[in-house]
């Protein structure tokens, strides 16, 4: 009997029913390996990732490569539900060669078996699966985007997404298309919100009055009037929603659709590559705003307006009165890197401190009452400032010291822990229950065998059971590769991580700045107390090289912040698993 492990993928969970295509990729592995004596015993799906992103970076398709390496890894060959759902473009010839080095096969029912690294057929068939792959997803594409542009311009329908602040949706019908009209899915338009849009007029009509952003802003948070985040909190979870900003007011004047035409199109996903010097490494998706001549506006009037066109062209001419035209603003990008960009949040009010360069040395600052213009609601000075130089000198020693001797034992039982879900005990104490049972069964089977019961029947069973067994064993299997190190590779990796926190002091900032992410710390300024506290959820585990087709014998470890370990801060520092403080120390 061949064990195999299944590969597949689904491509977004809003489009495609990830537990039917799992199903129908599965069955269609099994048709091809059952005949000749295969079980699947571990499984590896994807779900809601796209197929341009390289197996590599997608979880479950990088964790079957890495286990590609791994002696104990429980199966013999991998079987492919359907090649262009596994691969895209020429990902194929990037990633076979690892599955050939390790002598593991590579199943796929368009070759109907393993696939022959010396056949220049196979190979030639499956390139142009990825070929293919790659065309299909360009069609869909256009053909999604071109639909799109008539529904806009000529319907004027409403395509989705959360409506803008003012409005609200109002169900208009069953879908045009019948078979989404059949899953009860609806067509929707804006209509105003008697609650919001009396704001937008009011916010149009005392800007062309002479007020500017801030005292706009001021005014509503003053009136206690919610924050299109805080009235929408459903929409909103990333955001603070405590007052009225800046960018807010501005946001809500250059909407055109307050006009009551539909407009789209105003930002585009751009796919841009991840390593331009290693280009096997795929893309990511940025959004980008387009110019406003490539915006596609709706023919005629679709929803109820809540301003006219000549008061919002006269607010889009005094927004560019200063010479530059009237679009949202981009973030700044900064040419100076900084050590803690991302991690460092202000204490009085939570959010995200920026950088900031004084005096030649980076600073973090938090200008709350400016940007919010809520000096009367929480105790918070003008402007928060803190030196990065006096929080990295006392985080890296703590950094160092979580590696050392004395801490090794306490550091690896905490990141072990940590990696220990409450899901992952039951599934694996569900497939120790599973195992017994198939044990007890197989006994059973023996004693009717023995008893003369017939072979071919009883032989069936104990198929059955085996591969039942099977299955449940690579549940385990699956939980342990969760988990990812053991004890003993940990112990054996210490001595590098320590040889990394060496040279701490001496790293490039932006290299500082990732392993921090890495090791996933999270700071909070306490401007009162000037004191920072540090809380580090790192998880240790060893991932795919990204040139692991290039270097396949090397292990590369990582710090990811997938589990919680502990607390560390300036006041308080805590070795990951304790509870034990050195000397309070003021930063």
């Amino acid at each position: 009997m061949i064990s195999f492990a299944f590969w597949g993928r689904v491509s977004t969970e809003d489009n495609q029913d990830p537990a039917s295509s799992r199903n129908w990729q599965l069955a269609r592995s099994r048709a091809l390996i059952e005949s000749r004596g295969g079980v699947v015993v571990a499984e590896f799906f994807d779900v809601d990732k796209s197929r341009s992103i390289p197996p590599q970076r997608r979880p479950e398709a990088a964790v079957l490569l890495a286990e590609l390496r791994n002696p104990n890894r429980g199966f013999e060959a991998v079987v492919v539900g359907e090649p262009q759902r596994a691969f895209y473009g020429n990902q194929f010839g990037n990633t076979f060669e690892l599955f050939n080095h390790y002598g593991v096969g590579l199943w796929v029912p368009e070759i109907g078996g393993p696939i022959d690294p010396t056949n220049e057929a196979h190979e030639l068939i499956m390139l142009m699966f990825g070929g293919i792959s790659k065309g299909e997803r360009n069609r869909i594409r256009m053909r999604v985007r071109t639909t799109m542009e008539a529904q806009a311009k000529i319907e004027g329908r409403f395509l989705g997404g959360r409506p803008p602040y003012g409005y609200r949706l109002m169900d208009v019908g069953p879908h045009p298309n019948p078979s989404k009209a059949a899953d009860g899915k609806r067509v929707h338009r804006l209509e105003p919100d008697p609650l919001t849009a009396p704001i937008v007029a009011r916010i149009f009509v005392e800007f062309v009055h002479g007020q500017g952003l801030y005292l706009i802003a001021e005014g509503l948070t003053r009136e206690n009037i919610p924050c299109p985040s805080a009235y929408d909190k459903a929409r909103n979870r990333h955001r603070s929603g405590v007052a009225w900003s800046k960018s807010a007011v501005r946001a809500i004047l250059l909407n055109p659709r307050y006009t009551g035409r539909q407009v789209w199109n105003r930002q585009h996903k751009q796919e841009e590559l991840l390593d331009v010097n290693d280009v096997t490494q795929g893309h990511v998706t940025k959004l980008k705003w387009n110019p406003e001549d490539k915006w596609v506006w709706s023919d005629a009037v679709v929803h109820e307006p809540i301003i006219d066109v000549e008061s919002f062209e006269r607010v889009q001419t005094l927004l560019s009165a200063n010479g530059r035209p009237a679009t949202e603003r981009k973030p700044r990008s900064t040419p100076r890197p900084y050590a803690l960009r991302g991690l460092l949040y202000c204490g009085a009010c939570t959010r995200r401190m920026e950088g900031s360069w004084n005096n030649g040395r980076s600073h973090y600052r938090c200008k709350f009452p400016a940007e919010y213009a809520l000096a009367n609601k929480i105790e918070h000075p003008r402007t928060v400032y803190v030196r990065e130089d006096y929080i990295v000198a006392e985080l890296d020693p703590w950094i160092c010291q979580i590696f050392t001797p004395a801490n090794l034992g306490r550091t690896i039982e905490a990141l072990l822990d940590a990696q220990n879900s409450e899901t992952d005990r039951v599934v694996t104490e569900a497939a120790r229950k599973t195992i017994e049972d198939c044990d007890r069964r197989m006994s059973r089977y023996r004693s009717t065998l023995d008893a003369g019961g017939d072979p071919q029947e009883v032989g069936r069973w104990m198929a059955e059971t085996r591969a039942e067994r099977l299955q449940a064993e690579g549940r385990m299997r699956a939980i342990t590769r969760k988990r990812e190190i053991t004890e003993k590779e940990m112990k054996e990796m210490i001595p590098k991580m320590t040889e990394v926190t060496r040279i701490l002091e001496k790293a490039d900032t932006a290299d500082k700045n990732e392993l921090y992410m890495q090791m996933g710390l999270n700071l909070v300024y306490d401007p009162s107390e000037r004191v920072v506290v540090v809380e580090a959820r790192p998880s240790m585990y060893q991932s795919a090289c990204p040139r692991g087709d290039l270097n396949p014998h090397v292990h590369h470890w990582t710090l990811a912040p997938q589990a919680s370990a502990s607390a560390y801060s300036a006041t308080r520092t805590v070795v990951p698993g304790t509870r034990e403080a050195l000397p309070r120390r003021r930063t």
